[in-house]
C-alpha cells in the first residue's frame, strides 16, 4: 500500500490540489496530512482518496470547522495525534509541535510517525519507529510531499514548483 504524506498545506488549495494529483499519479492509495490545514477546503481536497489528518497549531481556531469538513467529506479526522493501521502497519500521525502529543503516539509503539511543524523534509528512526516529515507546501525552501510504499518500506520526497 502506499500512502502519500502533506503537511503544512496553509490553505494553499491550488498547490494541495497538485500535490494531491502528484501522489495519485505516483499510486497513492491513501492520503494522510500531519497539520496546518487552516481551512476546510484542504479536508474536502484531501478526501479524494482515503484521508487521515491531525490539527497543527495553525487549525486550533478552526478545529470544529475541521471537524464538520471530516464528516461531511468522509475524512478520517485523528484531533491531535493518533494510529491508524494501514496495509499491516501502524501508522502513528502529529503535527509535531506539542512534545506531549508527540511523546504519547510514540508511546503506542507505531513502526512510522509522520509529523509536520518543522517544514523541513526529514526521514529518521526513533528505536523501532521511523519517523517521517514530508516537508511543506508553504513558506518552505523546497515544497515537498512524501510517498511511503509499505510493502516494502520505500520513501520517496517529490518537490513541486515554488
Amino acid at each position: 500500500m502506499r500512502i502519500g504524506i502533506l503537511s503544512d498545506t496553509h490553505d494553499q488549495l491550488a498547490r494541495t490540489q497538485v500535490a494531491i494529483q502528484l501522489l495519485c499519479s505516483e499510486g497513492a492509495e491513501a492520503l494522510i496530512h500531519c497539520g496546518d490545514l487552516t481551512g476546510p477546503d484542504i479536508v474536502a481536497a484531501c478526501a479524494a482518496l482515503p484521508c487521515y489528518f491531525v490539527f497543527g497549531n495553525h487549525d486550533a481556531d478552526g478545529v470544529p470547522m475541521l471537524e464538520r469538513a471530516a464528516v461531511e467529506s468522509g475524512a478520517t479526522c485523528l484531533r491531535w495525534g493518533g494510529v491508524v493501521e494501514l496495509g499491516g502497519k501502524r501508522v502513528g500521525v502529529t503535527h509535531g509541535h506539542m512534545t506531549v502529543d508527540v511523546r504519547r503516539v510514540l508511546a503506542a509503539q507505531p513502526d512510522y510517525l509522520f509529523s509536520g511543524h518543522s517544514h523541513i523534509a526529514t526521514d529518521s528512526r526513533d528505536g523501532l519507529t521511523r519517523r517521517i516529515n514530508p516537508g511543506a507546501l508553504h513558506e518552505a525552501d523546497q515544497l515537498t510531499v512524501a510517498l511511503l510504499d509499505l510493502d516494502n518500506d520505500n520513501l520517496r520526497f517529490l518537490s513541486l514548483p515554488g
